[in-house]
């Protein structure tokens, strides 16, 4: 259902099908149809599974699932997201079945199912160009389902291992509505969202599942659209300290450090400290959830012996990207509205880059053809 929603929602099942030719899968074949389910129409995915020339049908392991993507040639972010996933679903089963992750086994079409639905959800991300992706609360529907090892009840037992620090949604359906599989997709690569985010809707697919469940459609829906920055004032936090004993080289370390453990700002400012000494400011501007993990750099990474965090608000204009047509070419630029009018236009210095060195022109020009363009348009 996941690979049908992203399908539904302009993915090319043709480009889809040329990916799966990277990884040595059993025999097989897919099928992409439009169904419907409570009058809503929806992408049905379906592989089958084939039986092999040589007759050699067997369960798959964990490990025969890990060398199928470690053999293929899938780009080498693609297979790391979907050996993360893959791994995630191993080590589940593996708990609740007490064994080790080589004494996991997939039967045939479930093997199948496994590795085109991980290896598919991952690559239909990476080409929709998704670089967040957000997951509402999942229903775990109720009841029981025939496995492979007997008669098991709802939630599955892996799922709900999956499901461990997520909220649920129980409900009296007596059906699975939440497969380990998708647990083990859902939680690798997606954040939980009670609502959905606020964005410029793009566009909207749905995923059908097999059954027909009266009065409650059986899709998973996904929205797919660029996040909308908020005007809304908020509260964040100034984190500073004073440094005198640090070279540049440093400076620029710790500043990167800073940057990939979430701080929204690093800048320096130069002040004049006790006895005369030149010095820096070094000041970071962090939401609470990252606050502790920058402060922890500020201690192992900087000399400092304390630092100063203190509350300020931040306010924003709500930004939206958009492309504008110049003399030289088409250039992307960032929009930023509030109070519903435009306040501030701001092209993409990669975009004019590019466009001065392809066209040998300098910089500035091309800068002031976008900024005229866009406030204009």
């Amino acid at each position: 259902m996941i690979l049908g929603s992203l399908v539904g929602a302009g993915l090319d099942y043709h480009f889809l099908v040329e990916e799966f030719k990277k990884i040595p899968l059993p025999p097989h074949e897919l099928s992409f149809r439009t169904v419907h389910r409570g009058g809503l129409a929806g992408t049905k995915f379906d592989p089958l599974s084939l039986p092999q020339t040589n007759g050699n049908n067997r369960a798959y392991t964990f490990k025969d699932l890990l060398d199928m993507l470690h053999s293929s040639t899938l780009k080498s972010d693609t297979k790391e997201r979907c050996l993360r996933v893959l791994t995630r679903l191993g080590e589940a089963e593996a708990r609740i079945h007490h064994t080790s992750l080589d004494g996991v086994e997939f039967h045939e079409l479930g093997a199948l199912d496994t590795i085109l639905d991980i290896a598919g959800s991952v690559i239909a991300l990476d080409a929709l160009g998704i670089e967040k992706a957000y997951s509402s609360p999942l229903p775990t529907g109720s009841g029981f389902v025939e496995g492979e090892h007997g008669r098991l009840p709802l939630p599955a037992p892996a799922t709900l291992e999956l499901l461990k620090g997520r909220k649920i949604i129980t409900t009296r359906i007596a059906q699975e509505l939440t497969t380990p599989t998708g647990a083990a997709i859902l939680t690798t690569l997606t954040e939980e969202a009670e609502v959905c985010p606020d964005m410029h809707l793009e566009k909207v697919g749905y995923g059908a599942g097999s059954r027909e469940n009266p009065g409650h459609p059986n899709l998973l829906r996904v929205f797919i659209g660029e996040l909308a920055e908020k005007t809304e004032e908020e509260e964040v936090w100034m984190i500073e300290t004073n440094l005198d004993d640090m070279s540049g080289q440093m400076c620029g370390y710790v500043t990167e450090k800073l940057f990939k453990a979430g701080a929204l700002e690093v800048y320096t400012t130069p002040i004049q400290m006790k006895k005369n000494r030149p010095g820096i400011l070094l000041s970071v501007l962090v939401t609470e959830a990252v606050r502790p993990s920058v402060e922890m750099i500020f201690f192992q990474e900087t000399t400092t012996f304390g630092i100063r965090a203190y509350k300020v608000a931040r306010k924003k204009l709500q930004r939206m990207p958009a492309e504008v047509s110049t003399p030289y070419g088409k250039v992307k630029v960032k929009v930023g509205w509030l109070d519903g009018q435009v306040r501030r236009v701001a092209p993409e210095y990669e975009d004019c880059r590019r466009i001065a060195e392809e066209k040998g022109i300098p910089l500035r020009l091309v800068y002031q053809a976008a900024m005229e363009a866009g406030d204009s348009s």
